[in-house]
């Protein structure tokens, strides 16, 4: 004979119902506490996202002026240091490759390097054509203006068919050429030149890069 199971318990009956005006009260509440909850919650995902627009702590060591020794670097040999993540590249120029720099203006985008986006520091534009503190030794970021791929060289005249009769650097991604100034050839993608850090001369034979303040 099977079990019987007991009936459930009726559910208990609300005393009395809430009038109108305390049921609008409490809904009212509800919606406030939701959305002030809710205002936390977004605030509260934006802080990483806010906070990822900042520099992160190795980023700001790493921003720390480097020092680099330059008296070994032989005539038309390039070193290439590192300072905030970047690559710069340091390019001691011969005699014949700073020539090149006063006949090719007429083919780059910038010959006077007066665009804006990624500014020429004053004291690099003493003689526009060098873009250099001294015309023997070139100090710029070996990264292309365009999208930030890494151009390759320097290369002699004829050394490169993109470059042709001139000698410079070559972005391999999307054709950009540079000069030994660092200056973009016209009609190419990358519409600026490229940026010389700031830096200074500690000795004739040490390049501080990231400072430029006389001290």
């Amino acid at each position: 004979m099977s079990a019987t199971l007991p009936a459930p318990s009726p559910a208990p009956l609300l005393s009395a119902a809430p009038d109108r005006a305390g049921v609008d009260l409490e809904r009212r509440a509800a919606i406030v506490a939701s959305a002030a909850i809710g205002g936390v919650g977004v605030a509260a995902a934006a802080v990483p996202f806010i906070a990822s627009w900042g520099p992160s702590e190795r980023e700001k060591a790493a921003g720390s002026p480097v020092d680099v020794d330059v008296s070994s670097l032989l005539p038309g040999k390039m070193l290439i240091a590192e300072w905030r993540g970047k690559p710069i590249w340091i390019l001691r120029r011969t005699p014949a490759m700073i020539e090149t720099l006063r006949t090719d203006a007429a083919r780059l985008a910038d010959p006077d390097s007066k665009r804006s986006a990624f500014p020429t520091p004053a004291y690099a534009l003493k003689d526009p054509a060098t873009r250099s503190i001294r015309p023997d030794l070139l100090v710029v970021v070996g990264i292309c203006t365009h999208l930030g791929c890494s151009p390759s060289g320097p290369f002699a005249a004829e050394e490169d068919a993109q470059l042709g009769a001139d000698p410079g650097f070559v972005c391999p991604c999307h054709g950009s050429t540079f000069d030994l100034a660092g200056r973009v050839f016209r009609n190419k993608p990358a519409a600026d030149n490229l940026a010389v850090p700031p830096h200074r001369y500690l000795t004739d034979s040490m390049i501080r890069i990231g400072e430029d303040t006389q001290v």
